[in-house]
């Protein structure tokens, strides 16, 4: 095992943070979008049999490939079929991808898009109609996978090991982003959880022992 990123003293316990070596793609997940990208060195998002944008929107917006819609027209009658999102990658010293762009416009730029089809959407929240509030909270979820994605591809990907006395009590892997946020907190939290145990234990035990009331 490599050298943990971060390794605390916390309760009389020792919390290491490693990068995890094994981590699952997210692509890989139920998600509730499909990725659609197109890159001419790497394999990016889900498969799909699309050779441009313009092809899928024309699928998405139910088009004929005859129309002479622009960009902007063929998007805007897709997004009347499903929620849809800009993707974006920045390609420089390792890979970063968003919904929102990038600054630098040498080495970054529009990969594909992230989107989940209207019908799919009521079917996943149970609604006759996608309304505002919910298309918006659709978005955040894409946003959302986006994230989780890009932390993948970025090798932010973590997991936790508790020791106590130099022997391991506890392993937990999976954490996707920043480690301070879920993977520490995580073990933190399970630490105090074994503490509480030991504390409680010695008492459930005597009052176990103790004789009945007469």
């Amino acid at each position: 095992m490599n050298e943990p990123v971060h390794e605390e003293a916390y309760q009389g316990h020792t919390i290491k943070i490693y990068h995890d070596p094994d981590a699952e793609s997210p692509r890989e997940w139920s998600n509730l979008g499909a990725l659609i990208c197109w890159h001419r060195r790497y394999r990016l998002g889900d498969s799909h049999r699309f050779d441009g944008p313009q092809a899928f929107l024309r699928d998405l917006a139910d088009v004929s490939d005859q129309s002479d819609l622009s960009m902007d027209q063929l998007r805007e009658r897709a997004e009347r079929k499903a929620i849809l999102l800009p993707v974006f990658l920045y390609d420089h010293s390792g890979l970063a991808m968003n919904t929102i762009g990038f600054h630098c416009p040498w080495d970054s730029g529009q990969v594909g898009f992230v989107y989940a089809p209207l019908e799919a959407v009521r079917k996943e929240f149970g609604a006759k109609r996608v309304t505002k509030a919910l298309r918006d909270k659709v978005a955040d979820v894409l946003r959302g996978e986006i994230v989780s994605y890009d932390a993948y591809f970025g090798g932010r990907v973590y997991g936790y090991v508790i020791e106590r006395d130099g022997e391991e009590v506890d392993a937990c892997w999976g954490f996707f982003g920043d480690y301070e946020l879920d993977c520490l907190s995580e073990a933190r939290a399970f630490v105090d959880q074994l503490i509480l145990r030991d504390v409680h234990s010695p008492a459930a035990a005597e009052q176990s022992a103790s004789p009945p009331p007469s």
